[in-house]
């Protein structure tokens, strides 16, 4: 497993951040029986990145959290085989890592979000990672069903990290 991690923003956080992501990316891929070695890239940015990049790649004119950049398709969501996700399957030449994506998270949105729900900057740090990592395996929120079954995989996964609400 390869994480790629770097912090541009202000924000220095009271955890490890890179061993934190580790773990999530890893009981993620295995909760979900991935069954390859992958490869993520993991970038922490001010609230003036996320704004442009929110406004340049999803034509949102505002800050947000976290933006997902999966670059895999998937026939189902979590499940890593099938026609579509086979022809869309991109691997590092490398090392044969199945390269998951890329997240952007907001540290500014981290500690801003993790006070208004009443939690620790670490819980919220959590949340928006595995609720990335998901986005790049293929789950998403636009329908309600779909939201169901994300949010119940987003709960499976931070109750069996031990971070959960």
């Amino acid at each position: 497993m390869l994480i790629d991690y770097i912090n541009d923003s202000d924000i220095e956080f009271g955890f490890e951040e890179e061993e934190l992501i580790e773990r999530l990316v890893s009981a993620t891929v295995k909760m979900l029986e991935c069954p390859y070695d992958v490869s993520v890239s993991v970038s922490v940015v001010g609230l003036d990145e996320i704004h442009r990049l929110n406004n340049e790649y999803r034509e949102i004119d505002r800050s947000t959290d976290v933006l997902s950049f999966p670059m895999n398709e998937y026939d189902e969501p979590g499940v890593f085989e099938g026609d579509v996700f086979e022809g869309s399957m991109s691997s590092d030449p490398d090392t044969d890592e199945l390269l998951l994506g890329d997240i952007v998270l907001c540290a500014d949105k981290v500690r801003s979000q993790a006070e208004d729900y009443g939690h620790s900057e670490k819980r919220e740090y959590t949340f928006l990672i595995v609720h990335s990592l998901l986005h790049l395996c293929g789950f998403d929120h636009i329908e309600d069903a779909d939201r169901e079954v994300m949010e119940a995989k987003q709960a499976e996964i931070l109750d069996h990290v031990g971070i959960s609400r």
